[in-house]
This record gives C-alpha cells, structure tokens and sequence, in this order.
C-alpha cells in the first residue's frame, strides 16, 4: 500500500479501543450459536497441501520484480494467469499499457438466484529497495529464520497470494457459491493508481454490482506470541497535497539576497508550519474517546469524556501537538515532506519550492483548507496550490454488514478472546476508489505482524513468516464462505 505501512501502525492507543469492541451486547451468544468454519470440512491432507502450495507460490510471486516504477505488473499477472488457467478459473488479462496490466478472475455463483458479488483485491506492485541494506535479496524469496525474505511480503503480495490460494480452493473443493467471487489484482497502486482507474473506466460490467471488497488496510498485532487485535479498515482520510513555490531575484551564492526564493521559502513553511489548523471532533472520534475513557488514567479519562469542552484550552492543545496518537484524529495535518531550490551551491535559484502532505478529516473543504494556507502565507511572491488535479472525499464502510460479521466471528474462532474492531485510518488505500461505485470495502488481512515486521513495508528486510503464509489462506476461506458459500 501507498502509506498503510506506517499509518497503519500509529497508536498503541487503538490496541485499548480495539480491545473494547468484544463487549458489545450479544456477541458471546452469537459467537455461540455461529456455524462451523468451512474448512474444518476439508480433509488435513488436503489442508497440508494448500499449506505446502501457499509457501510454494508465494516465494515464486515474490520473485517477481514489479518495482513500481515502472511496475512490469505484467509479469506478475503472466504469474497468476498460469496458475488460475490450469485450475479452470475463469479470467482475462487487460494490457492497458505496455507492460502494465490488471487480472481479473472469477468463480461463479452456483444456482438460479444469487447475491451482489464479493471482490478479492490486491496490487501487484511494490515500491522500491536497496538489496545493499538488506538480508536477503528483495527479490529471492530466501528464507532466513522462518521468514520468506522479499519486496511485497508485507504489502501485498502476502495477501494477493491468499486471495489466489483461496480461489484455488473453493475451486478444488466444489463450493456452493450463492454470489460471484471475483479475484482482481490491479497495477500501480503505490504510484498513480491507473490500475484500478482503468478498470473501472473501461471495465466497470466486470465488478459486478458488487456488495463487498477486501482489500489492505487491515492490522493484526501480534506481541509476545499473542494477536493483540484484529483491525479492520473502514474508512480513511483523504489526500490533499500541496505544492509551495517561492519566487525571487536570483544571483551569485557569494552575495547574499535578503528576499531570495529559498529565504522566502524558509519563512513561508515556518508560518504554515506553526499553524495549528483547527481542532474538532467528529461523531465517530467522540465516540472513540468515550469508549476508551475507562481505560485511561483518571485525569486523562476525564478528558476524552469532555473533548468538545478540552480542546478548547491552550493547554491541552499543547499536549495534542505531542501526542501522535490523537493528533491525526482531531484536525487535518500537514507535513513537509520535499523541498527543492538550487543544482549548485553557488547559484540563488529564481524558484524554490517544497511539497506539503496534508490529510484531511471526512468531511473537510479542500478548497478552505487551501485559502487558510494562502492567508497564513501572507506572501504574493509565493504560491500554494494542489499537486493532483482531482480530489477524492474521504468515505467509509458501515459495520453492520454480512462480511464485516463474518470476519468477527471467523477472527475470533482463530483467536479466542482477541478483540475484532473497526478502524479509520489516518492515510490511504484504493477502499476509496470502489466504496462511491457502492462496494462496502475492508481492509483485512488473514495474516498476523509483529511491529518489528510490520515495519518493513515499505522498509528494509521486508518479510513474512513462513507459518502465516501457511495459515493466512484458511482463514481467507473461512471469511469468504461465510460470505460466498451456500
């Protein structure tokens, strides 16, 4: 994902929020009374052997090189074509541009009346790496202390091999289907996102009308040999990134310009970096704070019972700017992130520049957003404006679906007694693309992370143990044909 593996890992905060969500009314009775996991019905030999062919393909998938840029997804869609050609699984390959390409697949609903289908989504891509700062090669797959080494391991090509494997085996085991499975796996999410663009551009008939989707997003902590929580991504904030240009007098190095573009550039990002944008709490934030209250020290859960009232004190506004944990969640944020001027020393350009990432909450004007810069700003010699042309509204999933259950009662038969929860993350993942074509979207994961693994996205040494490839893929299964199966 584009930012998922940092953002995703923000706050300890929500380990003690997430852990709340097993209290809800009626949830011990219904986990009773739940059915049996599907796959419980499938024979241990045959269990041993998607086990076996999960490892097996997942360190054949991660040999692929698919850094993007500039993707060659094509390979990597060449790799899951053969695979689902010699199971019977019907699919088509779209080379939207040279050497870029999106898969789709399907298994189809088995009997006259079916349900709205679910997607299997996943990207083929990755970002870059430095093989010098690593382990193992980023791409060999080698595996060192129990762990498949490899770019992809983490985000996603862990849970796009799942998704295969899941395929295969409603597939092999003859499932009674009451809606479509669809498998699509898209190019380019880690850059421009044309991969997906393009398919619901140009093949927008093949999602179906779907009802659900599951994607990345998800975090499953694991700590001290115990899943601490299962998240689901509901929602997200939303990109609005900005480009800030200064412009001035250029010249030699060897004579200073008091109002040279890289010094007004300076003084441009200190104001906009020491403004505070405004603080409010949205419905679902409040209801957060009042959930997690009883678990707080008592001068911090008085507080977040009273944050409308709180925030308004110079104080603890203070302590807000420190805590990362709550910052994202009270305010849109901005964060430096690029900065640009000169090719030599000593030469003053005519132009700096320097990139802003800003996220805002659902439910933010970018276009106010953008003019409290340019008042902040307070300089005609240097402008703001977007970087992306378009801006997409932050949306979100409800939970009070059939797949959001499902993945509750799956969860917790794997994991007794691990609280399953909802979460709004503070960055971005193509969920945003699907949920207005009216798809209910998720951020799951089958899979469990350390911290120390679940850095590596993104990050060096990017691996995942070889016995969550083995298992991840069951409980794939058993959330599908929960939702899938007759």
């Amino acid at each position: 994902m584009s930012e998922a593996g940092f953002y995703s890992r923000q706050s300890a905060v929500w380990g003690v929020l997430l852990a709340l969500f097993i209290q809800v009314p009626g949830m011990v009775a219904a986990q009773a009374a739940s059915p049996e996991r599907a796959s419980l019905a499938i024979p241990s030999q045959r269990l041993q052997q998607y086990s076996d062919l999960s490892v097996e393909w997942m360190r054949d998938y991660l040999r692929i090189d698919t850094t993007n840029p500039p993707g060659n997804e094509m390979r990597a869609a060449a790799f899951f074509k053969k695979i689902l050609d010699s199971e019977g699984i019907e699919n088509q390959v779209f080379e939207y541009l040279p050497g870029r390409a999106d898969l789709w697949a399907r298994l189809p609903h088995t009997g006259s009346e079916a349900q709205r289908p679910i997607i299997l989504l996943n990207h083929m891509d990755v970002v870059t790496s430095d093989a010098s700062h690593w382990k193992a090669p980023p791409f060999g797959a080698d595996i060192v202390n129990g762990s498949i080494y490899g770019r992809g391991a983490q985000d996603m090509k862990n849970e796009g091999l799942a998704q295969l494997v899941v395929m295969v085996m409603l597939k092999r085991e003859k499932v009674p289907l009451n809606r479509d499975v669809i498998f699509l796996a898209v190019s380019d999410e880690e850059a421009g996102g044309t991969g997906t663009d393009w398919m619901i551009a140009n093949k927008r008939d093949l999602l179906e009308n779907a009802e659900f989707l599951i994607n990345e997003g998800g975090e499953n902590l694991l700590e001290d040999g115990k899943v601490r929580y299962i998240g689901v991504d509901v929602g997200e904030k939303t990109t609005f990134w900005l480009h800030v240009v200064a412009h001035g007098r250029p010249g030699h190095g060897s004579r200073p310009i008091p109002d040279s573009a890289p010094n007004r550039l300076v003084r441009a990002l200190d104001r906009i970096l020491a403004y505070r944008t405004p603080l409010k709490v949205l419905p679902i934030v409040d209801e957060f704070l009042h959930v997690m209250a009883p678990f707080e020290p008592p001068a911090r859960a008085k507080q977040f019972l009273n944050m409308k009232e709180v925030i308004q004190e110079k104080k603890f506004q203070d302590q807000i700017e420190r805590d990362e944990s709550l910052n994202f969640l009270l305010r849109d944020t901005i964060s430096l992130t690029m900065l640009g001027g000169s090719g030599q020393t000593n030469v003053i350009p005519p132009d700096a520049w320097a990139n802003l990432d800003v996220r805002l909450l659902p439910g933010g004007d970018p276009q106010a957003f953008l003019q409290s810069i340019r008042r902040v700003v307070d300089d005609p010699d240097v402008t703001v404006q977007p970087l992306n042309a378009e801006f997409r509204v932050a949306n979100s999933s409800p939970t009070n679906t059939k797949l959001f259950q499902a993945i509750r009662r799956v969860s917790n038969e794997y994991f007794p007694g691990t609280p399953v929860a909802p979460r709004i993350t503070s960055g971005y993942t193509e969920n945003q693309r699907y949920r207005p074509l009216g798809i209910n979207s998720y951020g799951f994961s089958p899979y469990t992370a350390t911290s120390a693994e679940g850095s590596t996205e993104h990050g060096n040494d990017e691996r995942v143990r070889v016995e969550e490839v083995r298992r991840a893929p069951r409980i794939l299964y058993d959330v599908v044909t929960a939702v899938a199966g007759k």
